[in-house]
């Protein structure tokens, strides 16, 4: 379905929530030998394009606010040009980890936002059912995350040897986007700075005030890319639904 039929068809969909989008792309891509993923290509699109592509389609989301590094405004800042994103609003340069990144997001968002949807820059193939999902889920709630079961079996380690082996069916692997009421995860983010806790995404910081994050269905291609192996597995999942 194209941008243009989406659009379309939004608008005979009763008026729903207004969510800012955080899109976190400050990460030095250490793992992908040298080369910034957001601006490598999977078919004949940027990452980074791909992943703000859903973002713009998307009815619920008002503004898309882009956190990434200061050697990459310039070239990011050209792709939201030549693509016309509407929904772009501010392109920022982000802090020394992801939680100082998402804040510095979350303090140029608009104060009409309802919700904040947080979003890996390098989760290029998320789906609008998958986006909003996660946004409805948080109106109801407050946060929610899209996340799948988990297939592996998974074993607790120590030094190399198993202490335990975990309930699979209790495991779920979490993506983004992740959505929450703003002034929730503000608080959340704060907090964990202030306790210098180690958060890898910002569910963990809404759990670790006590409050509960609903999952919504998650999808297996909604992955993030991190190495070369990943941009050939999502140049892969384009070929398969026919996608370029």
């Amino acid at each position: 379905m194209t941008g243009l039929l989406r659009r379309l068809l939004s608008r005979n969909r009763p008026e729903g929530p207004r969510c800012s989008a955080v899109v976190a792309a400050a990460g030095n891509s250490s793992r992908m030998g040298g080369e910034d993923k957001l601006l490598l290509p999977i078919g004949e699109q940027p990452v980074l394009v791909r992943t703000l592509r859903t973002l713009d389609e998307c009815p619920y989301i008002t503004e898309i606010i882009v956190v990434t590094r200061s050697d990459l405004i310039v070239p990011v800042g050209q792709l939201c040009k030549d693509c016309a994103f509407s929904k772009v609003t501010k392109l920022i340069v982000g802090g020394a980890d992801r939680t100082h990144s998402v804040l510095a997001g979350l303090r140029e968002i608009s104060p009409k936002a309802g919700l904040v949807a947080v979003h890996d820059g390098a989760r290029p193939l998320l789906s609008q059912q998958v986006l909003e999902a996660a946004i409805l889920r948080a109106q109801q709630c407050g946060a929610a995350a899209p996340a799948v079961p988990v297939k592996d079996t998974v074993k607790r380690a120590s030094d190399g040897l198993v202490t335990a082996t975990l309930e699979r069916s209790e495991l779920f692997a979490v993506q983004t986007p992740q959505v929450f009421e703003p002034s929730l995860l503000k608080t959340a983010l704060l907090k964990a700075l202030e306790d210098g806790a180690q958060l890898t995404d910002d569910c963990s910081a809404v759990e670790r005030l006590g409050i509960g994050v609903a999952l919504t269905r998650g999808e297996y291609s909604n992955i993030k890319i991190t190495t070369p192996e990943d941009l050939a597995v999502a140049a892969a999942l384009l070929e398969q639904i026919g996608e370029e």
